[in-house]
């Protein structure tokens, strides 16, 4: 996915909107990750739109916009684009409007099927016309039975918010809604209609709100962040401030591949290096790091002065290569570059 970028140009260069996830990206836990706030207003203060979107159903926008105003940036409630939303838009498509829903998550994915004029229910004896699942910390083995109750009866919706099987918290990695969704699925053999990333009704519901034609998506993770923007078709960045790190961006899969790599969002406002390929393709060099295949094994001929030029050398070289990165030997320098 990466461009060929003429020198000067930045990854803003003709971006109207940016569309910024937020666990990995501009926070962690309650604090923000270095250079994040600064950045984004850096861009805000250029003219471009700022939009944050996130999986999490357990908060309502304005909690979102609040906690994100007290980090130092500007934001309102209808800046934040959350997967409540894009589920609720979703469920208004399926079933009769002022329809009876249950709702397996918190008070965000309440608000949101509420503010929609559908009637709450966390009883399947209420006879629901549809299920809709989010996380929420509260979220336990009670709201999964309801759900799985209603859901045996095919004509009921399920919708859920995203199925991303992990969530970062300020102690560390811990289960996510997909987890949750997998107990269901596991208990009545079907499968939801999903809404968030790497889905594509959120991005599609960003873009709508802010009016975007030249997005910019910001994630820290490639199988959510960086596969939905692609289905989207909006051009990417993976920021290594999150989940996944050097290791996984060299393993990337061609359906999940950004289109720049950053290793903070300083980096949004610098000149995005230009990858340059020998005529065989066999070597990739960006800036001054190149890096190259020789049979089954990945060679750093020259580290160059920058961790993340070596490392978007290492998988210029190995994603331009086709082969999958189990049948390759990649040298620990580059998994180690960030």
């Amino acid at each position: 996915m990466f461009r060929r970028r003429n020198n000067g140009a930045t990854p803003l260069d003709g971006v109207d909107a940016i569309f910024a996830d937020l666990d990995g990206v501009v926070y962690r836990g309650d604090s923000a990750i270095p250079h994040a706030v600064e950045s984004l207003n850096q861009a805000s203060d250029a003219g471009v739109r700022i939009g944050y979107i996130t999986n999490n159903a357990s908060r309502t926008d304005a909690t979102v916009a609040a906690h994100l105003s007290s980090l130092g940036l500007r934001v309102t409630p209808p800046d934040v684009v959350t997967s409540p939303q894009a589920a609720v838009r979703l469920l208004a498509d399926a079933v009769p409007a002022g329809a009876t829903i249950l709702v397996v998550g918190g008070d965000g994915l309440v608000h949101e099927v509420e503010r929609a004029g559908f009637v709450v229910t966390r009883s399947a004896e209420d006879s629901p016309a549809a299920v809709i699942q989010g996380f929420a910390p509260e979220v336990g083995w009670t709201q999964l039975a309801e759900a799985s109750f209603a859901l045996h009866n095919a004509d009921v919706q399920w919708i859920a918010t995203n199925t991303d099987w992990t969530i970062p918290v300020g102690r560390g990695v811990a289960p996510g809604n997909g987890t949750l969704v997998s107990a269901v699925h596991t208990a009545v053999g079907r499968l939801p209609k999903v809404a968030g990333k790497p889905e594509v009704p959120i991005f599609e519901e960003a873009s709508r709100r802010f009016g975007a034609t030249s997005p910019l998506f910001l994630g820290d993770r490639l199988d959510t962040d960086i596969l939905g923007a692609n289905r989207a078709g909006m051009p990417s960045v993976l920021v290594l401030t999150g989940i996944d790190r050097a290791k996984q961006a060299l393993a990337a899969d061609a359906q999940s591949r950004p289109t720049f790599l950053l290793e903070d969002l300083r980096q949004l406002h610098e000149p995005y290096p230009e990858t340059r390929f020998s005529e065989d393709g066999a070597t990739a060099t960006v800036n001054r790091a190149v890096v190259g295949i020789r049979g089954d094994r990945v060679h750093v001929i020259e580290r160059g002065k920058s961790r993340i030029d070596l490392l978007r050398a290492g998988c210029a070289v190995i994603w331009g290569s086709g082969r999958a990165i189990y049948g390759l030997e990649v040298p620990e320098s580059l998994y180690t570059a960030l």
